[in-house]
């Protein structure tokens, strides 16, 4: 299996999928194609069990959606881009059977931060944030409406989700959506630690009891995240998100 803009390795049982798509891991059709080729490739090798999802760059994890991709799109356009970074993604995940791990090397926005907390555990380096800016460009971050609030309350969820505020690592860690804040430099290893600590388990116990822990806590996640999708896809056809992609890629401020 080849892939685009990615490179994928197998080292002491843990896959590790890094993310190479220059400058900062934007999203487009060929990259999240790529993510979940390569989590179907773990999940199908016998030998793999554990999985790291990270990035080549130390500037950034994940810059989120391609938004050159999304302009002047329908929302019938962006479903098809939806499909496979939220449905197809997280069924992946969903039935992995195998622990997955994502070592943020830099800053996560938007649709990166879908791409690590989908993950089951996160490691970051001091010198990463993570962020919901699609309320600046008139879109939302339709995803993380589900999951936000779940991890940190509502309250705090929405001042994030309808403010655009990033955040650090080291806030993220303390309001439970990051597991562990390292130097800069030392992701991988720490990622590795934690990959080989979960390799070593039963296989076999670690697909049931995960399958089952994914099953406890599921509560309709993906039937919500596909109300939202629903209104991610009206919004994009508004002239205020098409206005709002516009001045970004202009570098203006938008007149709304």
């Amino acid at each position: 299996m080849e892939f685009r803009h990615l490179d994928y390795a197998v080292r002491e049982r843990v896959a590790e999928i890094s993310m190479r798509r220059a400058p900062v891991n934007a999203i487009d059709h060929a990259l999240i194609e790529d993510i979940n080729n390569a989590y179907r490739k773990a999940k199908a090798d016998p030998e793999v069990r554990a999985i790291i999802l990270t990035s080549a760059f130390e500037r950034s994890f994940s810059a989120g959606m391609d938004l050159a991709m999304i302009r002047k799109a329908r929302g019938l356009d962006l479903r098809r881009y939806l499909e496979k970074l939220y449905f197809e993604m997280h069924d992946l995940q969903y039935r992995m059977g195998k622990p997955t791990i994502a070592a943020l090397t830099g800053p996560a926005r938007a649709a990166g931060v879908t791409l690590a907390v989908s993950c089951d555990v996160l490691v970051a380096s001091e010198t990463a944030s993570l962020g919901y800016p699609e309320i600046l460009v008139g879109v939302i971050p339709a995803m993380h409406f589900v999951h936000l609030p779940r991890q940190i309350g509502r309250h705090k969820a929405f001042e994030l989700l309808f403010s655009g505020r990033p955040i650090s690592a080291a806030e993220a860690c303390a309001m439970g959506l990051v597991n562990t804040v390292v130097p800069a430099g030392q992701v991988m290893t720490e990622a590795r630690r934690l990959a080989r600590d979960f390799a070593a388990k039963s296989p076999v116990v670690m697909q049931l009891a995960r399958d089952s822990f994914m099953r406890a806590n599921d509560f309709e996640y993906r039937r919500a995240i596909e109300n939202v999708v629903e209104t991610i896809c009206n919004i994009i056809e508004t002239d205020d998100a098409q206005e709002g992609l516009n001045a970004f890629n202009e570098k203006r401020q938008p007149d709304w």
